[in-house]
């Protein structure tokens, strides 16, 4: 535990004068501008050498808000339920300068007054936006995004592997570290979450602090090891794309820009799970017919995005993006299917468990004419899932007859199915080594004499001449080789004669 406090660090610089909270809260107005990004891990949300990796997104720099950081020693502030109603914004204000003071969290003996004070002063700022008890001015809002910037943008501490020089691990099996200045930032991201959702926020006026550069830097954030910090960006985020409308076009490509880093150059992020949980959400909402733009996504970042090793940890909302777009658009299935054949993993068997279960999703959703175009592709992969070593591969591609959407598709192109998978059943039955497999492949192979007995026994009759003129052929060439080998010995035995 003490290894990973030490790594989380608050994502804050230790303070130079140990125990003055004021002179840490000095340096608070560079730390609202910082670029939320470890040096190694790469640039922004505006990176990649992806299919856009061109397309701009860094905002234009704003001119600094003038501010000034607090000095002197930290006071308790009476709470809103103290004051009378005139001196309510004056208060505001005063606790959010209090809020800017920037404590260290690594020495927990360290600062606790100012540590105390500082988490009421954000709870009661949370209560009061939460209650609705008073409008806030723009002046309020604008110093309420300032502390909140202050707060939350920081540089994120490096990943394990970059800390220690050892091996990079699986990203599934590593430790989250978890950020010790928590109890204050928890309260900061609430209070960030209740201006965003508020009714009495005005977009037109928020959008003025709530801008592209307040949302890259926010996005930069979801690389944070943290999965409860990650949780409150990913609500956040969701709630600013629904009530600020004019930020839509730009989070959708900025987020296109994180996956592209991601897939093309780092393969390290901590955040695609829940990026992907918001645009689930998102893409559940697109208008019919659909946008080239949301088609071109689909292609360029979230097919490929079943090819990074670490996809089994955010696989579950990746398919479940992928699935709405076929839902909301029947014909994207043959484009989909064809996307997942692409990326299919060849040595990767938990992998190609996920892939199947994925596949069957999208079938589900599949209509005859879409299936038909991707049939010979599609029943070639899986003839060899069937015949896999790996018991789960060949089991999970011989459920996909345990959906009757599916088995319905199959029969209707059954004479272009059962050429293709009839060799992967017969060898299942006569040499795969799992019982299960075996059993599951006997079952499959009566469905398909049930529905139509004509053609298995075609198939059986095509299959057995294929394994004759196999054996034919493998004699011959048995046969060609004891005929050279006998040509070499006589030769070698002329040879010695000569001598």
């Amino acid at each position: 535990m003490f290894k990973k406090i030490m790594k989380g660090g608050g994502g804050h610089k230790k303070p130079s004068k140990s125990d003055d909270p004021s002179a840490v809260a000095r340096n608070s107005q560079a730390a609202a501008n910082v670029v939320v990004n470890h040096a190694s891990r790469g640039g922004g949300a505006g990176g990649g050498n992806g299919p856009s990796a061109g397309t701009n997104l860094i905002a234009p720099a704003a001119a600094p808000l003038p501010i000034l950081p607090p000095s002197g020693p930290m006071e308790p502030l009476p709470m809103f339920r103290d004051v009378p109603v005139s001196e309510k914004q004056n208060l505001f204000i005063r606790k959010l300068h209090v809020c800017c003071y920037i404590l260290d969290f690594l020495d927990t003996m360290k600062n606790v007054r100012e540590k105390e004070i500082k988490r009421q002063a954000l709870m009661d700022l949370v209560d009061f936006i939460r209650s609705g008890s008073g409008k806030i001015t723009e002046n309020c809002q604008e110093e309420m995004i300032r502390m909140i910037s202050v707060n939350i943008f920081r540089c994120l501490p490096p990943a394990s592997h970059e800390n220690t020089g050892q091996e990079v691990t699986d990203p599934e099996e590593e430790e989250a570290c978890l950020e010790p200045s928590w109890p204050h930032l928890q309260l900061v991201y609430e209070l960030l979450l209740r201006y965003v959702v508020s009714s009495d926020t005005d977009t037109k006026v928020a959008k003025r602090y709530i801008d592209h550069s307040f949302v890259l830097k926010l996005l930069d954030l979801f690389d944070s090891e943290d999965p409860r910090e990650r949780e409150y960006l990913k609500t956040i985020l969701h709630r600013i794309y629904g009530k600020f409308m004019v930020q839509r076009p730009f989070i959708r490509k900025a987020i296109n820009n994180i996956f592209y880093r991601f897939i093309y150059e780092t393969e390290r992020h901590c955040g695609i799970g829940e990026l992907l949980e918001i645009l689930g959400s998102i893409i559940n909402g697109f208008a019919l017919p659909m946008k080239e733009e949301h088609k071109l996504f689909l292609v360029r970042a979230l097919l490929p995005l079943h090819k990074p090793k670490s996809v089994g940890v955010y696989h579950q909302q990746l398919s479940y993006c992928i699935t709405q777009f076929v839902e909301k658009d029947f014909k994207l299935a043959d484009t989909v299917i064809r996307g997942l054949l692409k990326y299919w993993p060849v040595t990767n068997c938990q992998k190609e468990v996920l892939f199947l279960g994925e596949l069957e999703e999208v079938l589900e959703a599949t209509q005859a004419a879409e299936f038909q175009r991707c049939t010979v592709p599609l029943f070639k992969q899986i003839s060899r899932c069937l015949n896999s070593y790996h018991f789960q591969v060949a089991e999970r591609a011989l459920f996909l007859w345990n959906n009757e959407h599916i088995v319905s598709l199959i029969a209707q192109n059954r004479t272009v199915v059962l050429p293709i998978i009839f060799e992967a059943f017969e060898k299942n039955i006569h040499s795969h080594w799992n019982q299960a497999v075996h059993g599951l492949t006997v079952n499959v192979r009566k469905m398909f004499q049930e529905m139509d007995a004509e053609l298995v026994e075609e198939c059986q009759r095509q299959h057995t001449e294929k394994e004759s003129k196999a054996k034919e052929v493998a004699e011959q060439r048995e046969l060609n080789w004891k005929r050279l080998a006998d040509a070499a010995a006589r030769n070698r035995a002329d040879d010695m004669v000569t001598v």
